[in-house]
């Protein structure tokens, strides 16, 4: 199944699919505001702190993955059915919005998608928005256990004596010039530096297939390698995990993240 739909099928078709914004930033988590004041008409609002996230309890990281019971609940009160189609976007290059995309496939839904640009691309394309808050009509669907691979805090320790283990934040955080939200800064040991951003072209959609399999081999991530992503609270490495998906290549995520890692005194930090 395709991970990405473009802004034109989207505008064609956007009554065969459920819509989800899910705009997230690290500074501005709250993204109500801005859905109401303009959204992919239908769209329906999914807060990333309460919605896509467990309360962190101690040593899980800033963002632990939400229980199937949690998460159920959320996607049938955002109007998920067995079987629907969904599509996920935000308004910062899909970045937030990945988490969503994991997270039901993860679940179990086989059809769930990225819109290619986010809004920003649907704007550009000329296509209306809708404002207003939207309360879907409740859904039915039922999810399914964890279907996709992660790997814990001992596993991502491990992760470089068989594998590449991809740090999915910005270079600075990676080298631990700077950490402007977790205890310390640096990176897991014999991590290799992915930025996110550099999954993206300059008008905020995915590069190409080709594009993103040069980048990730050079990384050392290649098809039949195994591959694990982490980032700062395991949100914006599901995003490098779509990119890898692109390039045809399969990852694990490391939910608890740098956040989880760097909070554990007893773990050694790199620079």
């Amino acid at each position: 199944m395709s991970v990405t739909v473009g802004v034109a099928e989207l505008y064609g078709r956007v009554a065969e699919f459920r819509v989800l914004d899910v705009r997230w930033r690290l500074g501005e988590p709250d993204g109500r505001p801005a859905h109401a004041n303009g959204h992919v008409p239908g769209a329906v609002y999914v807060d990333l702190e309460s919605e896509l996230a467990a309360h962190s309890g101690s040593g899980d990281g800033r963002h632990p993955l939400p229980g199937r019971a949690e998460l159920q609940e959320a996607a049938r009160a955002w109007g998920i059915n067995d079987g629907d189609s969904v599509v996920v976007y935000d308004d910062s290059g899909n970045l937030a919005a990945g988490r969503a995309w994991w997270l039901l496939r993860n679940a179990g839904l086989r059809d769930v998608r990225l819109l290619d640009g986010g809004l920003k691309a649907w704007v550009e394309a000329g296509h209306p928005l809708e404002s207003g808050a939207v309360v879907a009509e409740r859904g039915t669907v039922t999810l399914q256990e964890a279907g996709l691979p992660t790997t814990d805090i001992d596993g991502a320790a491990k992760w470089p004596e068989h594998g590449v283990l991809l740090d999915a934040r910005a270079g600075e955080r990676y080298r631990g010039e700077v950490e402007p939200v977790d205890p310390r800064a640096g990176h897991i040991p014999g991590a290799v530096s992915a930025p996110t951003a550099e999954n993206l072209a300059p008008d905020g959609t995915f590069l190409p297939a080709e594009a993103l399999r040069e980048r990730f081999e050079k990384l050392g991530a290649r098809p039949g390698v195994e591959v694990a992503v982490y980032c700062g609270s395991g949100v914006t490495a599901a995003h490098t995990i779509a990119a890898l998906s692109i390039a045809g290549i399969d990852a694990v995520l490391y939910p608890g993240s740098w956040s989880q890692w760097s909070s554990d005194e007893n773990r050694p930090v790199a620079t």
